[in-house]
């Protein structure tokens, strides 16, 4: 009974304004609090904390990893391991909120991926998501949910509003350099940075695929715990790739597919559409 209870809250719809789907049309992120009830994250959170466990495979001091590795503990595709997990991650709730801030007919599931900044864990240097994603749109979303609270000396991620508007300003991969061109682009165009503060276990920010974020490191004794999942449009086909990230982002989570092909495989299903 208690599985069908959640079940029923993941399809229940949560309701979003024209003023919300228009300012994250023009900052490219924004926040919704009360995504996820309570409930629903003492619910999942085990379960996604003991997969974490069981699949990481960071055994490396701090002090040890570069500034990537240092950022967080990044385990991907919990659904594809779990059937615990995989109603949490498929929630239409979730889906039909990234299509109607997104304003398209449906979205599909590019991956998920939990982020765990360890205690004394590394800043998450500026960066855009895109440069990774070898996709032929920007109707791409990610949902970032904290499974547990984030206080403000923890830190959540600093958004850089209407960057998303900006496009593909740099192909560097998540690193100092990054950071410091990034920052550097930031200051020189003067561009407006927003941060929400403190959040909730089950609160949720979503940004766009080009959205320029960072996140600062994690000064306390706690895990901060975050769940993400990566949404994009319906009938959107495969770019051609232009790195080796994403030669490799196609191999692992667009399987048997090619250039021009839509993004169909058994690796992205359909999780919503109107």
């Amino acid at each position: 009974m208690q599985g069908n209870i959640q079940i029923s809250e993941l399809n229940q719809p949560y309701s979003l304004d024209k003023d919300q789907i228009t300012r994250y049309g023009d900052d490219g992120h924004i926040l919704l609090r009360g995504l996820a009830s309570q409930s629903l994250i003492e619910h999942y959170r085990p379960q996604i904390v003991d997969e974490v466990k069981r699949l990481n495979q960071e055994t490396r001091p701090l002090e040890k990893r570069d500034t990537y590795g240092k950022a967080f503990l990044q385990i991907m595709n919990l659904w594809e391991q779990s059937k615990l997990i995989e109603p949490f991650v498929f929630a239409k709730r979730f889906a039909k909120v990234a299509a109607e801030l997104m304003n398209v007919t449906g979205v599909r599931i590019y991956h998920d991926q939990a982020l765990f900044k360890e205690p004394g864990g590394g800043y998450t240097p500026w960066h855009q998501d895109q440069i990774y994603w070898p996709v032929d749109t920007d109707k791409v979303i990610t949902l970032w949910m904290p499974l547990v609270d984030v206080p403000d000396e923890v830190g959540s991620m600093t958004f850089v509003s209407g960057s998303h508007k900006h496009g593909y300003i740099s192909k560097m991969e998540i690193s100092d350099m990054s950071h410091q061109t990034l920052k550097s682009y930031i200051e020189s165009e003067k561009l407006p940075q927003a941060n929400y503060g403190a959040l909730q276990a089950g609160d949720a920010t979503f940004h766009a695929g080009w959205t320029l974020h960072s996140a600062p490191g994690n000064p306390t004794a706690h895990t901060r715990e975050v769940m993400t999942i990566i949404y994009i449009a319906d009938e959107t086909r495969v770019l051609e790739p232009d790195s080796n990230a994403r030669k490799s982002d196609l191999e692992r989570w667009m399987p048997g597919l090619k250039a021009g092909d839509p993004i169909n495989s058994r690796l992205n299903p359909l999780l919503y559409r109107i």
